[in-house]
């Protein structure tokens, strides 16, 4: 079952709690990332840490992106 970090109602940046979760992620699991815009400055972070992504716009405000180990 995939773990998911819903960022739109934070205070502040959720850079911080982002890179927590995906501390956290074992080999197998996926984080799924929603966020109110498309997190492409997170996409070089995620590439450098060894993550893979696929990012989906659901509404208006509301972006899914499912990541995972490589």
């Amino acid at each position: 079952m995939p773990r998911t970090l819903d960022v739109r109602e934070r205070d502040g940046e959720p850079f911080s709690d982002i890179v927590s979760a995906l501390g956290d992620l074992g080999d197998d699991d996926t984080l799924v990332l929603v966020n109110s815009f498309e997190p492409e400055p997170l996409y070089a972070v995620l590439d450098r840490r060894g993550f893979d992504h696929e990012t989906e716009r659901v509404t208006d405000d509301e972006w899914r992106a499912e990541i995972t180990r490589r």
